[in-house]
């Protein structure tokens, strides 16, 4: 596919499996927008890796829970960048805790990053998304969206939710040319796996038939297909990437 004059727009792109993302995004636009929550350092260094990669690039910082922070973010990436044809939504949150003690406000604020957030921006990019006769919408899910995962029934929920709106935006919008799909990894080796405790990761890693985690490449691959011309009869599915964790 020829990436010129077309622009990417990734949210939580400049870390772990978002800034893998990005990169790829290079064979497919020519300009690569990052929506990022916080960290300015990482922002930056993703900026000149896109840049290295002979790609033009732009970090935003951005809560995509905020409605009208999109929409203030998604205007100065058009104006910059031009019309968006392809949209990723990678930004997530966790605020992990057994259904019992959860707080309602850890509950709805995961569920206004990953799930609102994501509305927000394809409302956003909506209107481009009709316009251009060819786009993509990939979302990130997750393998806890589909089987459920003890103690994250706030992630487990908003990534269940991402499936419905993906389904649902995908009908919208096939007759215009645009996709819309969901990928679901499982234990991918980022800051956030890292982080677990060791007996947690390795009892985890016990329910991974391919007996590994997987790499953040390895999720920006799928992501790449699905941005690709040979899937443009796919539409609204779920492609995990989890090493058949769920299956």
């Amino acid at each position: 596919m020829n990436p010129q004059g077309k622009t990417a727009l990734i949210t939580g792109g400049t870390r772990g499996i978002g800034r893998a993302i990005a990169l790829e995004m290079t064979a497919h636009a020519e300009n690569i927008a990052l929506l990022y929550a916080g960290r300015k350092d990482a922002a930056e260094e993703t900026v000149k890796l896109i840049e290295a990669k002979g790609a033009k690039a732009l970090a935003v910082q951005c809560d995509v829970s905020d409605e009208q922070a999109v929409k203030t973010a998604v205007a100065q990436v058009k104006q910059a960048m031009g019309p968006i044809s392809i949209l990723i939504n990678n930004a997530g949150i966790t605020k992990d805790g057994l259904t019992l003690k959860m707080s309602g406000e850890d509950f709805k604020r995961v569920l206004a990053v990953n799930l609102a957030g994501a509305f927000h921006t394809i409302q956003a990019c909506y209107r481009d998304l009709m316009k251009s006769g060819w786009g993509r919408v990939v979302n990130i899910g997750s393998v806890s969206g589909l089987m459920g995962n003890p103690g994250q029934a706030n992630y487990a929920a908003a990534k269940a939710g991402l499936v419905g709106l993906t389904k649902t935006i995908a009908r919208e919008l096939a007759g215009r040319g645009v996709t819309a799909n969901l990928v679901a990894p499982g234990f991918i080796d980022t800051d956030m796996t890292r982080d677990m405790p060791v007996g947690t990761l390795e009892a985890a890693l016990h329910a991974v038939p391919m007996g590994r985690l997987g790499r953040a490449e390895e999720v920006a691959a799928a992501v790449s297909y699905l941005c690709s011309r040979g899937a443009d009869y796919v539409t609204g599915c779920v492609l995990q990437v989890d090493g058949g964790m769920y299956m």
